[in-house]
């Protein structure tokens, strides 16, 4: 099992910024704490819900465990640390639906880790 490298979780971060008060994402999506979107309603943003440093921190875990997972599921070929980081940033950022439907997917489980490279 591949490990997730400190760098790919400090790419998520610096590519999401905390903000410790829901706000509406730039797709509209109601957002809080490092680019979380899963519990967060329009309601909370409404209502400028904020929420701790160490509670964004554990939504980041749990949100980082859901796209690990999907990596796991999706991949069927053996990836370094930072392939396994990359895929999982991509999974994090887009969800599961887009990397299971992605041609960076297709071209990596045929092997073909060049082609998948470049849909990055």
């Amino acid at each position: 099992m591949n490990h997730l490298p400190q760098a790919a979780i400090d790419l998520i971060k610096h590519y999401e910024a905390l903000r410790l008060t829901a706000y509406l994402c730039p797709a509209d999506v109601p957002t809080i704490g490092w680019g979380h979107t899963k519990t967060v309603t329009r309601a909370d943003v409404d209502r400028k819900k904020t929420i701790t440093a160490k509670q964004a921190d554990a939504l980041l875990r749990d949100d980082i465990g859901n796209a690990e997972a999907a990596v796991r599921s999706l991949v069927r070929v053996p990836l370094t640390d930072g392939q396994y980081g990359a895929l999982v940033s991509f999974a994090f950022n887009l969800g599961f639906s887009a990397l299971s439907r992605s041609t960076l997917l297709r071209l990596l489980n045929a092997g073909n880790y060049d082609g998948a490279a470049a849909e990055f």
